[in-house]
């Protein structure tokens, strides 16, 4: 069974608290747990709690400013002045954190102290005093967020690490294409010229250092003297037969697949930024084939037409296992480096409404933080705002997490 229907088999649904309301009848602080068949909306599209003729409306206000609370009273359904209303709200979010507001009069309602931060999700405690009473209600407002079985988030390939600082690479994209090195290629030439007796050498053989490729008589002595490969590798071209005398030219090319090097086109806007030892990200043009080199040289002289210049990236020998000689490549070249103090991995970032999130993880639950970002770069992207330094996150399976909190339709309750 594949990791994702393994996930899809083990997802615990999110359970959803139910909101209650507590208040004192003869100033005995009694629990009121009945449940709520639906969650009743006020005039204000506000939640509406009740309690005996009683009720506030919260909401919270964000039009084109910080979201805040705007609490309005009612007694018999009917507005109570905000001055005849003493309000508390206290938020406690996932991972234990509490937010605590208190509020003051302003037109027809009671206006929260400070800003309600994103996400809009966490338990709710409310308590009001009013004509000699004191109500208390809790309930729990969720959105972005969702509980899964550990063996679930291990079948569906979640994984998390910790956000901390990360060195952040300001990139520049060249293409160029893969080659063989100068010392992976070698030409096979007669040391005296004469007439070709004898040739083991064929068009795409491999051979070794020292094998015999050629039997060669000499014009001037009419000895026979052998020719052998300088190097092993594969024999990438044969320009001649036998019969053929020698000449100056070269016989057979050797070349060794193992020897590679990546050629990058600079351009002049680009020149005085690329230097060696830089470290460049390589992929293919397919983007299947992926490693990391660091550029060796770069050639002083220019390409008349282009006006390039050619920057030399070393690969390891196993890049011959993804890369072939004259294969079209892209390269990320890490032209300046930096300190982030807060990042997280790029492959971590997703939508979620209107921001860019990642999923923080706490326990066996998930909740998205809603990020302000920085620098960005295919592995890390600088965090500036949203996100606790510490807080682990998902790196891997986060689109998971994401389809399972929208499945669960949790909402932005205003």
């Amino acid at each position: 069974m594949s990791p994702l229907l393994k996930f899809a088999a083990l997802l615990l649904v999110p359970t959803w608290l139910a909101g209650c309301s507590e208040t004192p009848p003869s100033h005995d602080h009694e629990e009121h747990g009945a449940e709520e068949a639906k969650e009743e909306r006020g005039p204000h599209r506000g939640r509406m709690l009740r309690h005996g003729n009683f009720a506030v409306e919260i909401t919270i206000f964000e039009d084109g400013a910080e979201p805040e609370f705007h609490v309005y009273a009612y007694r018999d359904d009917k507005p109570v002045r905000p001055q005849d209303v003493q309000l508390s709200v206290e938020l406690t979010r996932l991972g234990g954190k509490i937010d605590r507001f208190a509020f003051s009069p302003q037109d027809d309602f009671l206006r929260g102290r400070g800003a309600v931060e994103e996400p809009h999700s966490f338990d709710v405690k409310v308590m009001a005093a009013e004509a000699g009473r004191t109500h208390k209600w809790s309930y729990a407002s969720y959105e972005g967020r969702t509980t899964i079985a550990a063996d679930a988030a291990r079948a569906g390939g979640v994984r998390s690490e910790r956000a901390g600082p990360a060195s952040i690479a300001e990139l520049i994209d060249l293409s160029g294409r893969i080659e063989i090195t100068p010392e992976g290629k070698a030409d096979v030439r007669a040391r005296l010229p004469g007439q070709i007796m004898s040739m083991n050498g064929e068009l795409g053989q491999t051979v070794r250092r020292g094998q015999t490729l050629l039997r060669v008589e000499s014009s001037h002595s009419l000895q026979t003297y052998v020719v052998t490969a300088p190097i092993s590798g594969i024999i990438v071209e044969k320009n001649a037969n036998i019969g053929d005398m020698t000449g100056d030219r070269a016989l057979f090319v050797i070349a060794d697949p193992a020897k590679l090097h990546a050629e990058f086109f600079v351009y002049p806007r680009d020149a005085e930024r690329v230097r060696v030892g830089q470290k460049v990200a390589l992929r293919s043009l397919s983007g299947a084939a992926r490693l990391t080199g660091a550029v060796e040289a770069i050639l002083p002289t220019a390409d008349l037409a282009s006006q390039t210049l050619l920057a030399h990236v070393h690969l390891p020998e196993s890049a011959a296992d993804q890369f072939r000689p004259g294969m079209g490549v892209e390269g990320a070249f890490a032209v300046a480096e930096t300190q982030a103090p807060l990042a997280v991995r790029t492959k971590a970032i997703q939508r979620f409404r209107d921001f860019d999130v990642v999923y923080a993880k706490v326990g066996n639950s998930y909740e998205v933080r809603m990020l302000e970002l920085g620098r960005r770069t295919p592995g890390w992207t600088e965090v500036l705002g949203g996100l606790e330094p510490g807080t682990e996150y998902v790196t891997d399976g986060a689109f998971l997490i994401r389809a399972d909190i929208d499945k669960s339709g949790a909402s932005h309750d205003h």
